[in-house]
């Protein structure tokens, strides 16, 4: 279940930061692949690490949606109602793909990572930005849902690859400079990039677009394959762990997504 694999990173998340999980006011879970209909899964997270009373609910932004939930999670904390939110992607991509697609089924993984995002006097998030498209929601899509206790549509993932490829190269481009135009900085302040990992030709293709080394980017895609949401928050709990991602490196988050969704986040570690 994507909860339980949301549980092992929020513990996970909840260790490197140092703080008891009573100090969370504030849950945003990101999956396509939620344990149920309802409740969310972030609810159920929430029961299984013992917390009550912080606000939880889902984001579905698929690929994207580490990004949106970071972003919403930066929104509540400057607001000043929240202080301590746990931001969790988690995805379960097994259950909706068609083992006999080879264009989908050798792509996707499941997984889950997580960060805890806290109030501080000092900058954290430098610039965000989010965007959709909705008319192009049949480039990635799994067109299918439950009525009356059947199946209707197609519950697998259905993609046209070529046309994800060209799209996704050039919103992830646009929307890192967008971000970093909003943070008065060029693409040499990056000390590393962090995108979805979709396929390594996109990142490598997005890469030479921001005149970034491949040296400067982190990629997981050859061990975890494209596990969505939790792409992000997996390859950057690599990076920090073995030693690359230091404390004051500017580092920039990014993502694409059915729906079709984008968005990227630079921040201060």
């Amino acid at each position: 279940m994507a909860s339980d694999l949301a549980l092992e990173a929020s513990l996970k998340a909840i260790a490197a930061a140092g703080i008891p999980a009573g100090k969370i006011d504030l849950i945003i879970l990101a999956t396509s692949t939620p344990d149920y209909i309802f409740p969310s899964t972030a609810c159920l997270l929430q029961s299984k690490l013992g917390i009550r009373g912080a606000a939880a609910f889902d984001v579905q932004a698929v690929c994207s949606g580490f990004a949106y939930a970071l972003t919403v999670a930066e929104k509540f904390i400057q607001s000043g109602s929240h202080r301590c939110a746990l931001v969790v992607g988690t995805e379960i991509f097994s259950r909706i793909l068609d083992w006999n697609d080879r264009g989908t089924c050798v792509l996707f993984g499941d997984g889950a990572g997580a960060v805890i995002l806290e109030a501080s006097e000092e900058t954290g998030i430098l610039a965000s930005a989010l965007h959709a498209d909705g008319s192009q929601h049949g480039m990635l899509e799994v067109p299918g849902n439950i009525c009356s206790g059947k199946v209707v549509g197609q519950p697998f993932v259905k993609m046209d690859g070529p046309a994800v490829f060209k799209f996704a190269v050039k919103v992830l481009a646009e929307v890192a400079q967008e971000v970093l135009e909003r943070a008065g900085l060029d693409a040499a302040a990056i000390d590393w990039l962090i995108p979805h990992q979709a396929n390594i030709r996109i990142i490598q293709s997005t890469a030479k677009k921001l005149g970034l080394p491949m040296e400067k980017i982190i990629t997981t895609v050859d061990r975890h394959g494209n596990t969505s949401a939790a792409s992000i928050p997996l390859a950057l709990d690599t990076a920090v762990r073995d030693g690359r991602i230091k404390r004051g490196d500017t580092l920039m988050l990014e993502g694409v997504g059915g729906g079709f969704t984008w968005g990227a986040v630079l921040l201060k570690f």
